[in-house]
């Protein structure tokens, strides 16, 4: 047994508690000064402060660990990612930029199609390659666990070349992969006008083969007007649930009041993503059900559009979680700094929903809160320091990296040379 011993945390914010953090109780991060937490290999035993377990800990046969300075916290979960694809899309960011608009760039062949010939073309040794390369970035960034999407394949072989390749990733690289199956994530030109038939391929010639080998526990689908209706996307979700997927919902990002919000809750999705355009009535629901309210905020900066309403939100009572959207699109980028500035400077959230956000909360989105995202005994210990001594820090030094060291699983797998 290996036992390492964290003393002197300057602040030690454990999130603990019952998961998803809803409303006000999104405030509650658990935070105690000069804190201490001991680990026995994988998993967390004991915490508290220096001063209770210094009486309790046999410092002797532990790894001490001195945090002096620094807080000490638990990695962070980036719940929504499309990390995985080939190819770039430089040239849709200039267009973006002229004041073309993300559907119309769609229409006129680029967006998410634009990515599915190179995807195609990769093999998984690619799609591991690349992979590895962007997950040591999240890792730099103190992410522990990420939520990576199939979808840019949008047939049966490149799909499940993409969810092999998340599965050698999550059992080779320190960060843990949870893989969503995304299929339906635009409408191919051959099958515009026959959504349905499309929906039934996926769901009848490629999501059986996926879950009889294992290659994604979520089932995903955009909707949205010109993608997939509400209707369609219902009929998705129950027969992906009947499946044995869990379910998640691209909902809200584009068309106001288009209803996806409510047919996510209604579905029982763990998760309703972007929200950008959500209804009163879609927050409402959210805010009753166990529903996660993701927001996707880089994405929103990338495409200059307003933010998803994280304020309102949480005042009615809504569990909010912060993600990436990595892709090659709309986002590229997994830059945890900013999307700390954005949730606190443009959102109007305050650090500690921010923290909430994108631990606790982005752990239950992928069902993982059991596990994953506080500082507690018998959870796994995804702990990360960071160089200054109060998250205050986080949105004052603006969208600088203070992530100084990652423990996953107990082990140190991450040190910065400052």
């Amino acid at each position: 047994m290996i036992r390492r011993y964290i003393r002197h945390a300057s602040e030690l914010v454990t999130c603990h508690g019952t998961a998803p953090k809803h409303g006000k109780d999104m405030s509650d991060i658990g935070m105690m000064k000069d804190g201490a937490v001991l680990m026995e290999d994988d998993k967390i035993v004991l915490v508290g402060s220096t001063e209770e377990l210094d009486q309790k800990v046999d410092q002797a046969s532990c790894e001490v660990i001195d945090a002096s300075g620094k807080v000490v916290m638990p990695g962070f979960v980036d719940s929504h990612t499309h990390f995985l694809f080939g190819g770039y899309r430089a040239d849709e960011f200039t267009w973006r930029l002229k004041g073309d608009s993300y559907m119309s760039i769609m229409e006129r062949g680029g967006g998410i199609n634009a990515t599915v010939v190179p995807t195609r073309n990769a093999s998984v040794e690619e799609f591991v390659e690349l992979g590895r390369e962007r997950m040591n970035r999240m890792l730099e960034f103190g992410v522990t666990t990420v939520e990576g999407k199939s979808g840019y394949g949008m047939d049966h072989d490149t799909e499940l070349r993409m969810l092999e390749a998340m599965k050698i990733l999550n059992e080779s690289h320190p960060v843990d992969v949870v893989s969503t199956f995304l299929g339906p994530h635009s409408v191919l030109p051959e099958y515009k006008g026959r959504e349905r038939e499309f929906l039934d391929f996926m769901l009848e010639k490629v999501m059986p083969e996926v879950k009889e080998k294992n290659l994604a526990e979520f089932a995903d689908i955009f909707t949205e007007k010109g993608v997939f209706d509400i209707e369609d996307s219902a009929y998705y979700l129950e027969r992906a649930k009947k499946l044995g997927f869990k379910l998640k919902v691209h909902a809200d990002e584009i068309t106001p009041n288009f209803g996806g919000s409510e047919m996510a809750v209604k579905a029982g999705a763990f998760s309703a993503d972007h929200l950008l355009k959500a209804s009163d009535e879609g927050i409402r629901m959210m805010a009753e059900s166990s529903t996660i309210s993701t927001l996707l905020p880089l994405t929103a900066f990338c495409l200059k559009e307003p933010y998803a309403p994280a304020r309102k939100m949480i005042d009615s009572g809504c569990a909010v979680a912060l993600a990436s959207d990595f892709n090659p699109g709309s986002c590229f980028s997994n830059n945890i700094p900013l999307i700390v500035a954005l949730g606190c400077i443009y959102m109007n959230m305050s650090i500690e929903e921010v923290i909430t956000a994108l631990t606790i909360n982005g752990a239950a989105a992928v069902d993982r809160a059991d596990r994953i995202g506080s500082i507690e005994p018998g959870k796994q210990a995804d702990i990360i320091f960071l160089k200054f001594p109060s998250i205050s820090f986080m949105p004052y030094h603006t969208t600088i990296n203070l992530v100084d060291t990652v423990i996953k699983s107990g082990k140190t797998v991450y040190e910065k040379q400052w």
